[in-house]
């Protein structure tokens, strides 16, 4: 394993995956096409949503912990890992749009380097990397350092999001894969670095995470207002976007605006013009939507709204909608890898409103599933008091827990990774009187009824 902290580790990384790179499998109707740019876009397009990067899920995803929380220094390896992974698709993508324009066999390793500098907005490195190549001098380690210290200055925007901030990098991931795609089949099918051209593409890019940003907020306001741990979180995101100068101003004025009241989505997205921009978002807020695993009336009143300001037909946003349950579903695991790390000490305001609110209107059905789903019950009471499960018991609490998903959806996010440490932290939080006598310190008391429900019936 790369240690990400210490200098030399790009170029080890990347003649690995030139090393095993191999021929990208084209289909028909691309071998049909005349122009070598023609084959690569198409290929993009798909493979981006192949490889995961369309959402922000690489391939070679870590494997997060299923039920124990991880410590601080198992978070930190799931994140290198996340890191590691991003680069490297990225790097086999280039590879692939190098060979498909028909790019000639060159220096891989420092046109890579020069792309990498491109994505991250260092186009001053981009230049002096070019005019290396194109005199066939030795990239010198200083420049080789630089990129890796642009690299890791962005890990915030590849690695994740802030456990109640705004569900930012999947999209953030996509436009910032697009671009380097793009930067990838202009520079391999002229031999030029252009400058100009790089510019507008990073300004697009910057104007795609700005508009996310905008929606996501309008999104994460439907129900309530976020709390000021939430806003700061959001804020934070915004600066770790790295946006123009001009054009963050204006995302922090639109952002605090939504915090105040509630602003028509179709203002905000009304300069949007190309259909790609268009899904993009739609897909990008539907993803966002699942993550939390219940979908409000609002959020769907939101969505609907949404998607008749793009022009999206319904029939269309059905569509999407099954495409993105899909997705969620293979690779959940990455998409809340960093939404949920450490139980109580992440439950941020909002969530454990959020929460409570769910349980209160499904307490009684949840309490009847529960009861009724094999051992589930014994098995929430160990893990709600931090007691330690075999593998075996995880294994099986976590299939009974699907089993109650399924039947009351709005719980889904109990079911998720991650999922049993946010019962674990709403046992610490909640009135005792919304929980089961089974999930409290004390024994039952005889004043119980026999199943242990509370006589009180939540909401």
């Amino acid at each position: 394993m790369l240690d990400f902290s210490k200098a030399g580790w790009l170029v080890p990384l990347l003649d690995e995956t030139i090393a095993s790179a191999s021929e990208p499998s084209l289909q028909p109707s691309d071998v049909l096409m005349d122009s070598g740019r023609a084959r690569a876009r198409a290929y993009l397009r798909r493979t981006l949503r192949a490889s995961g990067l369309l959402y922000g899920t690489p391939a070679d995803p870590p494997t997060p912990t299923d039920v124990e929380p991880p410590s601080e220094f198992e978070a930190r390896a799931l994140e290198e890992q996340l890191f590691r992974a991003v680069v490297k698709t990225l790097t086999r993508l280039a590879l692939d749009l190098a060979y498909l324009v028909g790019a000639p066999e060159g220096r891989r390793r420092e046109q890579l380097l020069l792309l990498f500098a491109v994505l991250t907005g260092e186009l001053d490195l981009a230049d002096a990397l070019g005019k290396r190549l194109t005199a066939g001098g030795e990239v010198p380690k200083r420049l080789v350092g630089k990129v890796e210290a642009a690299l890791r200055k962005r890990e915030p925007t590849l690695a994740g999001d802030p456990v109640y901030g705004l569900v930012l990098h999947n999209g953030a991931q996509y436009a910032d894969a697009q671009l380097f795609c793009r930067q990838a089949i202009e520079y391999f099918s002229s031999g030029r670095f252009l400058r100009e051209r790089a510019q507008r593409r990073l300004d697009f890019a910057a104007k795609q995470k700005a508009l996310l940003v905008d929606v996501l907020t309008g999104l994460a306001c439907v129900d309530r207002l976020p709390g000021a741990p939430a806003r700061r979180a959001i804020l934070k995101q915004v600066e770790n976007l790295e946006l123009p100068d001009a054009m963050e101003s204006e995302l922090k004025a639109a952002v605090k605006q939504s915090f105040e009241r509630r602003r028509s989505v179709r203002d905000v997205v009304r300069q949007v013009r190309s259909v790609d921009m268009r899904h993009f978002l739609l897909e990008q807020t539907l993803l966002a939507a699942l993550v939390d695993g219940r979908r409000t009336r609002r959020e769907r009143v939101f969505i609907g709204e949404l998607a008749d300001a793009l022009h999206v037909p319904a029939a269309e946003l059905h569509r999407l909608e099954l495409e993105m349950a899909e997705f969620y579903a293979r690779h959940r695991s990455i998409v809340d890898v960093f939404t949920v790390t450490d139980a109580a000490g992440a439950m941020g305001e909002d969530m454990v409103s959020g929460m409570q609110e769910t349980l209160e209107k499904n307490f009684h059905r949840l309490m009847q599933e529960v009861r009724e789903t094999g051992d589930l019950a014994v098995l929430l009471t160990k893990a709600a008091r931090r007691q330690k499960l075999s593998s075996e018991e995880r294994k099986r609490m976590r299939a009974q827990l699907l089993d109650v998903a399924k039947a009351i959806p709005a719980l889904a996010i109990f079911a998720a990774p991650g999922g049993i440490l946010l019962l674990a932290a709403l046992a610490k939080v909640l009135p005792f009187s919304l929980l089961p006598s089974s999930f409290q310190d004390a024994e039952p008391t005889e004043a119980d009824n026999d199943d242990g429900v509370p006589e009180r019936e939540a909401g």
